[in-house]
């Protein structure tokens, strides 16, 4: 075995990147290849961080500390880059034991961590990383079901926090809460329903100039290998019904509950996405590291099938690109490709996050590190 992965990294080194970590993914041990992922020319992928446990869900603070929410693992990660070379010099566990703590989101110098029932609050937690205490609740008034219970969370521009509630099933017709994004203060009060008929969503973002939010959507399950598509989704209001569980991708209704409401009723998607994607986390580009024509368009962190016959490099594993303009997308086109070979997989983007200086991490669950993306036209 240890001649096996000596070959491993020796061929990767001669591609020109090195395999400088390893994942335990449920298969094992997985070889972290970055010479494999396929980007645009002028793009490079480098690992930021290692070692990082189930890595899900991503923000950082103004002061540069990058919140890392996982769900098995139970645990919250700060990762610091201070001498500012693009690799984090510590990865710190802030909060342990905790109920899938997947949604995590900073304000007013506070961590916000999302469980599966309840957000909770770190106050000051900058100023005491490796012993950040007992959290308050802000609320706990979600409920406790595991099915789709993971939540990201975000704070919009309206300085609301936004929570959403998956459906509790593959599909079915249940009411509020479920199927729905809500949104609070950030004391946990005056919490409303904002959308309505969303199965899954684990990644959302606001439009940097029109604030209006998009969300990715998971679309159902048991329905064959190519349909129906995840969902990219704009909300142009609130109160918006976006079709689950009686239409699926804008057109087609539910065998079992889409005979009492019509696809017409509802938001179409703004995009379709590929079927069994999972796609999860979502950001608009909004720095200028990047060329100009990716300026506000969509990065997509697809995850990647779990029940599609056989795995497929379309359907997931992946990073994708939307182009929006005029509030429209123009074009969806993969990014990011690599991690999937076959049927076997190393690796499994799920959420990413652009830093100040324009390059954009990517949290991988299955590799459990942290990628950077740069850009240096080389």
């Amino acid at each position: 075995m240890l001649k096996k992965i000596l070959i491993a990294a020796a061929l990767v080194a001669a591609a020109g990147v090195a395999s400088t970590t390893f994942g335990q993914g449920r298969g094992g041990p997985q070889p972290v290849q970055l010479a494999k992922i396929k980007l645009p020319p002028g793009f490079q992928i480098s690992i930021f961080a290692e070692g990082v446990r189930n890595a899900r869900s991503l923000t950082q603070s103004p002061g540069g500390t990058i919140f890392v929410g996982t769900d098995r693992a139970g645990s919250v990660y700060a990762l610091r880059d201070d001498n500012k070379d693009g690799k984090a010099d510590r990865v710190i566990t802030v909060a342990s034991g905790l109920n899938t703590p997947n949604g995590v989101a900073f304000r007013d110098g506070a961590l916000y961590v999302a469980e599966i029932n309840r957000v909770l609050r770190f106050d000051n937690v900058e100023a005491k990383l490796e012993g950040a205490g007992q959290p308050a609740v802000v609320s706990d008034k979600f409920p406790g079901d595991r099915h789709h219970g993971w939540k990201f969370i975000r704070f919009g521009p309206d300085g609301m926090l936004y929570v959403p509630v998956g459906a509790p099933c593959n599909v079915c017709e249940r009411g509020d809460p479920y199927n729905t994004i809500w949104r609070m203060k950030p004391d946990g009060s005056g919490l409303e329903v904002f959308a309505r008929g969303v199965r899954n969503t684990v990644g959302f973002d606001w439009h940097p100039q029109t604030r209006e939010l998009w969300f990715t959507d998971n679309g159902r399950d048991n329905f064959g290998d190519d349909t129906p598509g995840d969902e990219l989704n704009r909300v142009a209001k609130a109160g918006l019904h976006f079709g689950f569980p009686y239409c699926h991708e804008g057109t087609i209704a539910d065998p079992e509950f889409g005979a009492k409401r019509k696809c017409g009723e509802f938001e179409a998607p703004a995009q379709r996405l590929a079927a069994h994607a999972a796609a999860v986390g979502m950001r608009f580009y909004t720095g200028t590291q990047f060329p100009a024509q990716y300026r506000n368009s969509i990065f997509i962190a697809e995850h990647g099938s779990w029940n599609r016959t056989a795995p497929a490099a379309f359907n997931g594993n992946r990073i994708t690109l939307a182009r929006v303009q005029n509030n429209k997308v123009v074009g969806y086109e993969p990014f990011a490709e690599g991690w999937l070979e076959g049927r076997t997989r190393w690796g499994r983007p799920v959420d990413l996050e652009v830093l100040p200086d324009g390059s954009m991490l990517v949290a991988d669950d299955f590799a459990h590190v942290i990628y950077r993306i740069t850009y240096t036209g080389k």
